[in-house]
C-alpha cells in the first residue's frame, strides 16, 4: 500500500530570508494569495485550476478556526479537498504527501500547499511580546496542565537548544563525538549557500574553526550549529499527471512517504538516539522501490548538526554510530560525492519557522528541474528529503523523482 507515483510538485515560490527586524510585515492572508500567485506563474497554471488546500493553521494570524474556508474565501477557489497540518517542522514534509494521497484517491487535480511566515502587522490590542516568549519556550507548552509545563519547564529544559544538546550529549556518551566533523556539517553547507544568492548567509564563507569558535549556547551546540531565525514563507503546487503535462517545467513526482510521531518532548522518548526518521525513511525507500544508495542528492533538515547527523543514520545512509565517520569521509557540498541540502540548508539558508523545511523541497524540486542555477547538479533524479519537528519528535521523509 502507498503511493503509485501520479502526482508531482510542478510550481513553486519562496520569499527571500531575511531578518524579522527588517522585512517587510504583510497579513497572511496576504502571503498566502501573493505566494500562490508566483507558485501557479511557475507552474504556468491558473488558479481555477486549483481545487485542494494545505495550509498550515496554528499561529495564523487572521483566524485560529477554520483558516482553509478563510483562505478559500479570499482567493476565490472552490474546493474539494482541504487540510490543515500542524508537524512543526515537518509540516512542509506532510503538506506534501497528504496533497498526494488526495490527488491519488482523485478527491482533487491541484492542490496549493502554503505556509505564511513573515510577520503579521501589530493590532492595537495584540501583545507584542508574544514571539520572545514563543522563541524562549520554544515550541514547549507553558499552559497549565500541559506535561511539558510540570514535568520539564521546571528542570530546565526549555527551549529547542536544550533538547538537541541533551540529544547530542547522548550521543557523546554511547558513541563518542567529534566536534570538528560536526562543524563540517555547517561549513559544506555553508559552501552550498555560496552558491544559492536567496541564502541568508550568501556571500559569508565559514571556516571550521569560526564554528567551533563561535558561541557555545547548549553544551555541545555552537550558535553557528544552529539555525537563524528568519522571516520568510513558501508555497508549493502538486497536481495530478494530466495537470502535471501541461505545466513549465520538469515534475518532480511523489513516489514515497513516511510519517512517524510518537513523543513531543524528547524525556519521553525510549530511546533519544532511535528518531521517528527511521521509520518514516524506511517506509518512503520501501514505497518507492528504492535504496539510501539511489538517492542522487539528499535534502535534510538541518535546525541543528546533530538533527543532520541522527538522520544519516536512522535514514539508512550509514551505520549506526558511523556518522562522524560518514561526514569527515565525504563532500557534502554541491560539487560533493554526497550532495547534501545544495541550497544551504536551513544552518545557511535561514529557518522560516514551518516554512523553513519547505526550501529543502523546493530545492529538490529545483535540482530535478535542472532549474538550481550554479549548484545545479549533473545527475538529479532521486531526491531524499526530510522535515523535523519538535525535538526529532515528529519527522517525515519524502522520495521525488524526475519523469
Amino acid at each position: 500500500m502507498g503511493l503509485k507515483g501520479h502526482a508531482a510538485i510542478v510550481g513553486t515560490a519562496q520569499y527571500k530570508p531575511e531578518k524579522y527586524a527588517t522585512a517587510p510585515r504583510m497579513f497572511h492572508l496576504e502571503q498566502v494569495a501573493d505566494l500562490a500567485a508566483q507558485a501557479l506563474r511557475d507552474a504556468g497554471l491558473k488558479a481555477s485550476d486549483l481545487d485542494g488546500l494545505v495550509i498550515n493553521g496554528p499561529h495564523f494570524h487572521e483566524a485560529s478556526v477554520f483558516v482553509p474556508a478563510m483562505a478559500a474565501e479570499y482567493l476565490g477557489l472552490r474546493l474539494n479537498f482541504a487540510e490543515v497540518v500542524d508537524l512543526g517542522g515537518c509540516t512542509s514534509v506532510g503538506m506534501v504527501w497528504r496533497a498526494a494521497a488526495a490527488i491519488e484517491l482523485g478527491l482533487c487535480q491541484a492542490v496549493l500547499c502554503v505556509i505564511p511566515a513573515r510577520m503579521a502587522p501589530f493590532g492595537p490590542d495584540e501583545d507584542p511580546g508574544w514571539m520572545a516568549r514563543s522563541m524562549r519556550f520554544g515550541g514547549h507548552s507553558t499552559a497549565f496542565g500541559a506535561p511539558e509545563a510540570e514535568f520539564d519547564l521546571p528542570y530546565g529544559h526549555m527551549g529547542q537548544n536544550t533538547g538537541y544538546a541533551m540529544i547530542a550529549q547522548r550521543y557523546a556518551a554511547q558513541y563518542d563525538y567529534d566536534q570538528r566533523a560536526m562543524a563540517k556539517i555547517a561549513v559544506d553547507q555553508r559552501t552550498n549557500a555560496l552558491a544559492n544568492p536567496q541564502a541568508m548567509f550568501y556571500g559569508q564563507p565559514l571556516t571550521i574553526e569560526q564554528v567551533l569558535a563561535s558561541k557555545m549556547v547548549a553544551d555541545p551546540l555552537h550558535v553557528l550549529e544552529i539555525v537563524m531565525p528568519v522571516a520568510g514563507g513558501a508555497a508549493m503546487i502538486i497536481t495530478n499527471k494530466d495537470v502535471a503535462a501541461r505545466s513549465r517545467k520538469r515534475p518532480a513526482f511523489i513516489t514515497g512517504f513516511g510519517e512517524h510521531l510518537a513523543f513531543k518532548s524528547p524525556s519521553y522518548a525510549e530511546d533519544m538516539l532511535n528518531t521517528p526518521i527511521g521509520p518514516a525513511s524506511q517506509r518512503a525507500f520501501a514505497m518507492a522501490g528504492l535504496k539510501p544508495a539511489d538517492v542522487h542528492a539528499a535534502q535534510i533538515y538541518d535546525c541543528y548538526t546533530i538533527t543532520t547527523l541522527l538522520t544519516l543514520e536512522d535514514a539508512g545512509f550509514c551505520g549506526k554510530g558511523e556518522g562522524m565517520a560518514f561526514v569527515r569521509e565525504h563532500d557534502l557540498t554541491w560539487r560533493g560525492d554526497f550532495p547534501m541540502n545544495t541550497h544551504g540548508g536551513q544552518l545557511s539558508f535561514g529557518q522560516s519557522a514551518s516554512a523553513g523545511g519547505m526550501s529543502q523541497v523546493i530545492e529538490a524540486v529545483a535540482q530535478i528541474a535542472g532549474a538550481a542555477g550554479e549548484r545545479q547538479l549533473g545527475l538529479c533524479d532521486n531526491v531524499y528529503v526530510s522535515g523535523t519537528g519538535g525535538v526529532m519528535s515528529e519527522q517525515g521523509a519524502l522520495i521525488l523523482q524526475g519523469a
